[in-house]
């Protein structure tokens, strides 16, 4: 069973091991889609043009090469699952070279501040005593991380839960700031609760001033230090009632905040935003849309470098109207919203459409930077994408976005198919569905539309006829309750029709439909003609869903898979009673299969989610072989779930496996497996049916360890895709390949 990196969790660096264990070098690549998740801020550097970093909410942190007009993620040789939420950047303001990262997911993983002076290519990691929540409620606030202009080997974090801290060693070593007046709110009451606590710091260069916002609702505030950190005291009166200071920036001797009355990504009902002219100590509210209709707060927040008066901001959780971007040239006396004279240019990643005739401007709108060596170039993030323009400064007519985005892929991935006809792979993603992958290089045209899921849990095609394809997951907000949550295709993925499963009588409970929660898998039979549904009871149709029985002799709760090279065979696992079953009649109904040589307890492969890979898989071609993960040890059949056989040896706990297309010659599938050996957690290849294991993966490539899937290629050998939660699908083959 594979391990399922949750937002809270992390993955702790495997130990040295005694012995390096073989290796295959493979070379890696993203398959691409374009961006796809949350990125809740972007940052220009200020000592270099064409210098920006991009921080996400699970897939690391990346660097924008202006040369190469590309992302390069920076930390795909991390092996710490929490690291890869990253809380805040900062890049140092005079020396380009020289960036800092806050990496922590959430309160109850590790964190550390990374500190590089090559542009990340290289990193010391510093485990820090405070918590962070790169993944957690108010991620897109900040920039919690500041380096003192005029010291620049002093920096300052606002931290979550711990108040402010500070370093005097370039981050080196890290001191509480005793005399900050918030020391922060200790951890919080539940797991999945947060605290805001220093939502941003920010210096002012011409002085020794330092401002430092808190969005925890009791000390809620901006608060002022003229002494370098040393004394502290509030900085401005109430910007109103349940106004938390989220985001805020300081150009031209102009501090300016936004407010929101939540720390977001949702549930933001209200916000404002204000100036404070330092010259002369006054505060202004300058807040863009004062009506009595307006909706949301305010987040996004840059000021002009070159145009003194210029700043811009963005709203967020404005669902009606849609959120937009408000730029002022007059010190914020005059708003001009952007939404409505924009259009997107998402030719290089189509999907973003959603099956609509246009994207929409964006949603989760927290990041937002106006390029301080050019003002007409402006750049936000949203829940989905990066939007990048150069017509800034056009003062009328239509502005055109475009995505900003080559390299990077931040996507949850939860399943992945390789048929064996057809395009290489179909994937199911975590929010935006999953897509038909015709080519790896290429970003989809669209996504899985009909059913709308918001979520695609398992994905399964008939081994006879690849063409049919079918997917179940998580209903969609627009998808109404009645609808459905499964689908077939008889096109390969690429146009979809929706399957229903009747109401069901389930024990004692009243009659009701199981097929709507996410949970109900669906497979498909060798030849395409039969679907059966993973319901309470299992449910078969012949049809296309215009009838439908109930499997006969299954208990209640046992899923089935189909044979991949035999129409009339299904296999399923009923863990509580223990058992195996076959059916040979196309689903129709099965029998206890004698499953010999397997343990008697099989609840060790029980999975722990809909999300879980299922544990059995037929092999392609090859009807009656089965292989079975059962408590990190692989077993094989032959014959149907007859006779078992333990394949993997004890050297290697096996936590999901997928197979791939043997070695020439071989009468066994290459298998592909997420496991430990010799104390090392990597990716694994067998060749010779799991005797022997080779790492195909290195230490460059770790991607946080936080694996969801693995799968390997039926048509080509040595290929391997790799679910990722947070870096998209990574796919891989070997470096002595001949490049496809």
């Amino acid at each position: 069973m594979l391990w399922l990196i949750g937002a809270a969790a992390i993955v702790v660096a495997a130990p040295a091991a005694s012995a390096e264990p073989a290796s295959t070098p493979y070379r890696w690549r993203n398959v691409k889609v374009g961006a796809g998740g949350f990125a809740p801020n972007l940052v220009f550097s200020h000592a270099e043009k064409g210098l920006a970093y991009l921080r996400t909410d699970m897939g690391g942190a990346y660097r924008w090469d202006d040369a190469a007009r590309h992302w390069i993620p920076l930390q795909d040789g991390n092996a710490v699952g929490s690291y890869m939420g990253v809380e805040s950047i900062a890049a140092d303001p005079t020396n380009p070279e020289k960036v800092y990262l806050a990496a922590g997911m959430s309160y109850w993983g590790e964190a550390a501040i990374w500190r590089s002076a090559d542009r990340g290519k290289s990193w010391d990691i510093v485990p820090v005593p405070f918590k962070m929540g790169g993944n957690e409620d108010g991620r897109g606030l900040g920039e919690r991380l500041a380096i003192d202009p005029n010291q620049r080997s002093t920096l300052f974090f606002g931290s979550r839960h711990d108040g402010l801290w500070r370093s005097a060693n370039s981050g080196r070593t890290w001191a509480k700031v005793e005399s900050f007046p918030h020391p922060g709110l200790g951890a919080p009451e539940a797991r999945r609760q947060t605290h805001a606590g220093v939502s941003f710091v920010v210096f002012d260069p011409a002085s020794s001033t330092i401002f430092a916002g808190v969005a925890d609702p009791t000390r809620a505030g901006v608060y002022r230090s003229d002494d370098g950190g040393q004394s502290w005291r509030t900085a401005e009166a109430s910007a109103g009632p349940e106004m938390l200071p989220v985001k805020a920036d300081l150009a031209h001797r102009t501090l300016y905040v936004a407010y929101a009355t939540g720390i977001g990504p949702n549930g933001i009902a209200g916000g404002a935003v204000r100036a404070l002219d330092l010259r002369h100590g006054t505060w202004r509210d300058i807040t863009p849309d004062r009506g009595a209709s307006a909706e949301g707060g305010y987040m996004g927040l840059s000021a002009d470098r070159q145009r003194p008066g210029r700043v811009a901001v963005s709203s967020v959780d404005r669902w009606q109207a849609g959120d937009t971007i408000w730029v002022s040239d007059d010190d914020g006396r005059h708003w001009q919203s952007l939404q409505e004279r924009s259009r997107r240019d998402i030719s290089d990643a189509p999907w973003l459409a959603w099956g609509h005739e246009e994207a929409e401007f964006g949603h989760w709108t927290a990041g937002l930077a106006i390029d301080p060596f050019d003002s007409g170039t402006l750049a936000y993030t949203t829940g989905a994408t990066v939007y990048r323009t150069r017509e800034g400064t056009k003062p009328a007519g239509t502005m055109t976005w475009q995505p900003w985005i080559d390299g990077i892929e931040q996507t949850a991935v939860i399943t992945l198919i390789s048929p064996t006809a057809g395009a290489p792979l179909i994937s199911g993603f975590g929010d935006l569905a999953g897509f038909v992958h015709d080519r790896l290089d290429v970003a989809p045209a669209t996504m899985h539309l009909v059913p709308r899921l918001t979520n695609t849990n398992n994905l399964d095609y008939a081994g006879l006829k690849p063409d049919v394809v079918v997917r179940s997951g998580t209903l969609h907000a627009e998808q109404p309750q009645g609808g459905a949550s499964l689908g077939y295709s008889e096109d390969g993925g690429r146009t979809w029709r929706a399957l229903r499963v009747p109401a069901l009588d389930v024990g004692h409970e009243p009659s009701r439909r199981y097929d709507l929660r996410g949970d109900a898998p669906i497979d498909v039979s060798a030849d395409g003609a039969t679907f059966i549904v993973g319901t309470p009871i299992a449910m078969v149709t012949h049809d296309r869903g215009r009838t439908w029985a109930a499997a006969k002799g299954l208990p209640l709760g046992a899923r089935a898979i189909a044979d991949k090279a035999d129409r009339r065979l299904f296999y399923a696992i009923d863990f509580d009673g223990g058992r195996i079953y076959v059916s040979r009649d196309g689903g129709r109904s099965f029998a206890p299969a004698a499953a010999h040589g397997l343990p008697a307890d099989i609840s060790k492969a029980r999975t722990r989610g809909r999300e879980d890979p299922w544990p059995m898989v037929a092999v392609p071609g090859r009807a009656g072989a089965l292989w079975f993960n059962l408590g990190g040890r692989l077993w094989r059949s032959e014959d149907h779930a007859g006779h078992f056989r333990l394949a993997s040896g004890a050297d290697i706990a096996i936590e999901g496996f997928g197979l791939g297309r043997g070695a020439d010659g071989s009468d066994v599938p290459a298998v592909y497996a997420v496991g430990t050996r010799a104390g090392l957690r990597a990716i694994w290849r067998s060749l010779d049916g799991g005797t022997q294991w080779t790492r195909v993966n290195d230490d460059s490539h770790q991607w946080g360890l936080r694996f969801r899937t693995v799968s390997g290629d039926p048509r080509v050998f040595g290929r391997v895709y790799v679910a990722t939660d947070g870096r998209g699908i990574i796919w891989g083959e070997p470096a002595e390949a001949r490049r496809k």
